[in-house]
């Protein structure tokens, strides 16, 4: 069986900066770098949203405009595209419908196990939302999931949602290491 890394959201718009920045949030690539060479399978996903999106406080969602289709915004880290992800699955197209989860709309849990996948390192943007999201749907699918602490960073709008996001999926199943952990083989 296989191993992929799941590298959520790292696009410009979720990075300091960006127009839904995350604190800190560039200081996941270099983990996920290391993690991407010890997998294998990269998985890239990324929001890619029409202007007049659901989520778009203009429509009544919580949030600013961010990764729409053809902006700079939307695109991956560099650092990530120089990875060349195996596979970039791309979420939360439609207008009228949202989607946190790598998973949710998309075929990804049917391509991984296609190539054999039973176990997901996952790291990226933001841990309260896209990460939880993925992981949580990852270890519903049946599949293995360890998330890289140190690979991700929460927005944390309430203080602790990050840490309490990372709780949950503790309590679904899945465990939490660092790069260096997962790297070294232990837990």
């Amino acid at each position: 069986m296989a191993t992929a890394l799941l590298i959520v959201d790292v696009q410009g718009d979720f990075l300091p900066g960006g127009a839904l920045g995350v604190p800190d949030g560039d200081a996941v690539v270099e983990p996920l770098g290391r993690l991407a060479a010890a997998a294998d399978l990269v998985v890239a996903s990324r929001d890619l949203h029409p202007v007049d999106h659901v989520s778009f406080a203009a429509r009544g969602g919580p949030w600013p405009p961010h990764c729409v289709t053809g902006t700079p915004g939307a695109e991956l880290h560099p650092a990530v595209e120089a990875l060349r992800p195996d596979r970039v699955v791309d979420k939360a197209q439609s207008p009228d419908v949202d989607a946190y989860s790598a998973f949710d709309g998309t075929d990804l849990t049917a391509w991984l196990r296609g190539r054999g996948v039973d176990r997901l390192l996952v790291g990226g943007l933001a841990t309260d939302y896209c990460v939880r999201a993925s992981a949580l749907d990852a270890l519903a699918a049946g599949f293995a999931v360890d998330v890289a602490a140190d690979a991700c960073r929460a927005v944390d709008v309430l203080p602790g949602d990050g840490d309490r996001a990372l709780e949950e999926v503790r309590d679904a199943g899945g465990r939490v290491r660092s790069t260096a952990e997962l790297l070294a083989g232990d837990g």
